[in-house]
């Protein structure tokens, strides 16, 4: 991409950087690219699969996983088909609807989703593949279709219903026995996840998880005090620990109540450090690039806090000028590295875009 091409889609959010950044046609067609190109691309691919025998060491990821084996990892692939979805929903006039449609076409064939969710029983021990980072952006991806009033939506959904229900039991049957949460900054971080499957049981109508979900955000996380958020973040994170856990228990106390425990979960020296863009020192390193997606995951989640407070809370109008400039700074930052950055931030990018 041509650094004049990328000063006019992006203009606006370098020039308002205090107005919350918007999800133009154009800038949407430029960000389908990436999971477009990536996700019938192989390699390089850092599969998950635990080889249990010699047979299993010629199996190539497409293989493994005939929907979702593309974008160099499997949840990277699930979250792009995501991103695609959302856009052909939210954006249905685009000039490369069709082509987004023939792609997901294709990867939400019936036999291929069929033989995705067979890979969990197929195998031994699958129970902890992509648990729980994967499990929550399928979760995320069976709500934009379960969502979306469209002929297509409803077929995509049901073909990928068998997936989802093995995502389901495996998250069902592991959350009673989850004793401690990952308070992590990349994949295994527990407060995301659980935020995402939350999201998906209200849509989906699962009050049972829900509620499952809810008790066990508030084992976790309710006495949370002065968090020590002043630490953040590690070398690698694409995740604020602190905030991701705000962001879930907005979702799971009513407003007032939420009000007290965010008050009491950062202190001023937390606060200031959180706000802080992420230096990223090196754009073409697959895990240095990982704080570009720190600054779209925080826009997002200081976006949602912000709706859910009130519109005396000091932090409202603070978290949504702070979201704007993470965004500011991450959208051009995306275009500026290689694969490592390629294959998974344009997803995080549209996320964070939403109202």
């Amino acid at each position: 991409m041509k650094k004049s091409l990328l000063a006019i889609v992006f203009s606006p959010v370098l020039m308002f950087a205090q107005e919350v950044p918007k999800l133009t046609d154009e800038m949407a067609i430029k960000l389908s690219e990436k999971p477009l190109h990536c996700i019938t691309q192989e390699y390089p691919n850092k599969t998950a699969h635990i080889i249990n025998n010699e047979n299993e060491v010629p199996l190539s990821p497409k293989a493994l996983h005939p929907s979702f084996y593309g974008c160099f990892d499997w949840h990277s692939s699930v979250h792009g088909h995501w991103m695609l979805v959302r856009l052909l929903k939210t954006k249905p006039g685009l000039t490369i609807a069709k082509e987004i449609e023939k792609t997901l076409d294709q990867s939400f064939s019936k036999v291929n989703l069929q033989a995705e969710a067979d890979y969990f029983t197929k195998y031994q021990l699958t129970t902890t593949f992509e648990r729980t980072y994967g499990w929550a952006w399928l979760l995320k991806l069976d709500e934009e279709l379960i969502t979306w009033k469209h002929p297509k939506a409803k077929i995509w959904h049901q073909n990928l219903k068998p997936l989802t229900d093995k995502i389901l039991s495996a998250w069902k049957a592991y959350l009673p026995k989850q004793t401690y949460p990952n308070r992590t900054g990349v994949h295994p971080n527990s407060a995301f996840a659980m935020a995402f499957a939350v999201d998906w049981a209200r849509s989906a109508g699962d009050k049972e998880f829900e509620n499952q979900l809810i008790e066990k955000a508030k084992y976790f996380y309710l006495k949370d005090e002065k968090t020590p958020a002043y630490l953040e973040p590690d070398g690698s994170d694409f995740f604020s620990p602190s905030l991701e856990i705000a962001d879930l228990m907005r979702r799971v106390l009513p407003q007032k109540q939420f009000v007290i425990w965010l008050n009491n979960f950062y202190e001023k020296r937390s606060l200031e450090n959180i706000e802080k863009i992420p230096v990223v020192s090196d754009l073409s390193d697959y895990q240095t690039v990982h704080l570009v997606g720190l600054s779209f995951s925080k826009a997002w989640c200081m976006k949602g806090i912000a709706k859910s407070l009130p519109d005396n809370h000091p932090l409202k109008k603070q978290f949504q000028k702070t979201a704007a400039l993470f965004l500011s700074n991450g959208l051009p930052l995306l275009f500026q590295g290689n694969y490592g950055g390629d294959h998974w931030l344009a997803s995080f990018a549209v996320y964070a875009l939403e109202d």
